[in-house]
């Protein structure tokens, strides 16, 4: 990278999606369980999430950190947005992270822990009876979708 931008792009927001697959016959949604390695919230709950690659469309995005994460596929054209969550500070972001959270219920694939230095485990879990102990902003986003809560911003950590 050209150094003149360096500090420039050092200040940028991070943009990262994350993935409700939901299984409406079973009544589950699809999650993970942060490592004790992971960069942050080790031992929680949480989407599939992951960052976004320069030139790479925000769906394009989830698809891809939901199959790199948990073997699951899903289609880009099958993600309707959901929830979007814009904290003001975050894990090798220091200007904050927006995350835009998308939701489906078609998918392929068989859901395994594809990440075990990051994950302690990827489950299926039923929709009432969610874990307690989950990622703030993502855990909201899931529940308000499945409240059916209409999309909405999250704001946290902002004066």
């Amino acid at each position: 990278m050209n150094p003149a931008l360096q500090p420039a792009y050092s200040s940028m927001t991070v943009l990262v999606a994350a993935v409700i697959v939901h299984d409406r016959a079973a009544g589950r949604v699809l999650l993970l369980q942060r490592g004790e390695k992971a960069k942050f919230g080790c031992g929680m709950w949480d989407l599939p999430v992951g960052k976004n690659e320069p030139g790479e469309p925000v769906t394009e995005t989830a698809a891809r950190e939901l199959y790199e994460e948990t073997g699951v596929v899903v289609d880009p054209a099958s993600l309707k947005v959901v929830h979007v969550v814009h904290a003001a500070l975050g894990v090798e972001a220091p200007s904050g992270f927006l995350t835009v959270v998308f939701a489906t219920d078609e998918w392929t694939g068989e859901a395994e822990n594809r990440e075990p230095l990051k994950h302690a485990q990827v489950r299926w879990a039923q929709v009432d009876a969610l874990p307690e102990e989950f990622v703030r902003g993502n855990g909201r986003a899931l529940r308000h979708y499945l409240d059916g809560v209409e999309p909405q911003v999250s704001l946290h950590g902002w004066v």
